[in-house]
């Protein structure tokens, strides 16, 4: 038997409108969909009441995702689910762009440098710093490489 649920989630029809509305926005995020949806499943006023395991494996999450959206909705209300918080400090900018792709493919499908057979990882960084505005690291490129699904050999 489980625990009693802390909090009670009763939906009004204006917050179930809100939530149908962004729910059938086709610029909403999946993200942001899920958690409507859950949201939805975790109202008591609809019949059929599961509970948050069966919600969660309902919606492929964790009970814990399912445990935030209820506590963001209690501290926030509906716009705490529809708005997603980033970190402003977190540095989530991509290291290399479409324009940056193209020129680093570009570089890998064209000769080998002299004495070499092949291009190596190192060869790259050391080409993409002479042709390319911006360094780029190894790493960056290696994950480019492996995006793309192209192997150096």
């Amino acid at each position: 038997m489980g625990r009693k649920r802390t909090y009670k989630i009763l939906l009004s029809d204006e917050d179930k409108k809100v939530l149908l509305t962004t729910i059938n926005n086709k610029k909403t995020c999946k993200m942001t969909v899920r958690r409507c949806r859950i949201l939805l499943e975790l109202d008591e006023n609809a019949p059929g009441q599961l509970t948050q395991i069966q919600i969660a494996k309902t919606f492929g999450v964790s009970k814990s995702t399912v445990s935030n959206i209820v506590s963001a909705y209690i501290r926030g209300g509906i716009s705490a689910i529809i708005k997603i918080n980033r970190n402003p400090r977190q540095n989530a900018k991509r290291k290399i762009d479409g324009r940056l792709e193209a020129e680093l493919i570009r570089i890998v499908c064209g000769p080998a440098p002299e004495g070499r057979a092949r291009w190596t990882l190192r060869l790259l960084e050391k080409q993409a710093r002479i042709e390319l505005d911006e360094p780029v690291g190894r790493e960056a490129i290696r994950l480019t490489l492996k995006k793309m699904n192209f192997a150096l050999t």
